[in-house]
């Protein structure tokens, strides 16, 4: 059984989207897709992305769930704190 969850980043750029998803491959057991944009008007305040779907196989340690978690709490951490 393969367990699945999308991830969404209100605004962050196509290519920290890519950074991402290069950096959270690393973990065993998880694969990861980029989701297109789903809106039908151009917002230069959208992201070109609508999020991740991070799948992780019935056999993914727990290790590798604490690593996802920790990768996606950086990135969290650093493009969407307050300015």
């Amino acid at each position: 059984m393969e367990t699945k969850e999308k991830i969404e980043f209100a605004g962050l750029p196509l290519a920290v989207y890519r950074e991402i998803a290069a950096h959270l491959h690393q973990v065993e057991g998880v694969e990861v897709e980029l989701i297109p944009q789903s809106s039908q008007e151009f917002d230069y305040n959208q992201s070109q992305i609508g999020g991740l779907c991070i799948s992780w196989t019935a056999n993914s340690a727990s290790e590798s769930r604490q690593r996802v978690n920790q990768i996606l709490a950086y990135y969290q951490n650093r493009y969407m704190s307050p300015i």
